[in-house]
């Protein structure tokens, strides 16, 4: 994930540009957007899931998509369980149960698919 351009890439070997795969649309909160990406995780249908840390949310990306979904947060910044105050580590377990590391409110969430 790049910060700075609120993107993610994704580079084969010996690449030097990489395919834009999630965000890259000037950092804001809309579904085709992301602000400062911080942790990725990558599932078996190579979907992408981003911590998107300043919009407070983990972001799902399926393999191909112009948007992301929101599966975590997304409710503002927050301590209510529906809330995240800074998405960092994620990772989706094999029944697609995914788990935030929601640093500010120094905690770890587990959101169910579905």
């Amino acid at each position: 994930s790049d910060y700075v351009k609120h993107e993610v890439r994704r580079y084969q070997l010996g690449e030097k540009n990489g395919t834009l795969v999630a965000g890259g649309n000037d950092g804001d909160d809309g579904l085709n957007q992301l602000n400062y990406p911080t942790y990725l995780f990558v599932d078996r249908q190579q979907n992408v899931y981003v911590s998107d840390n300043e919009n407070h949310r983990v972001m799902k990306w399926n393999k191909g998509a112009k948007e992301g979904i929101v599966v975590a947060g997304g409710q503002g910044q927050g301590s209510a369980l529906t809330q995240l105050n800074q998405a960092y580590g994620i990772f989706v377990d094999a029944l697609g149960t995914l788990y935030v590391a929601d640093q500010e409110n120094h905690r770890v969430m587990r959101w169910t698919q579905g």
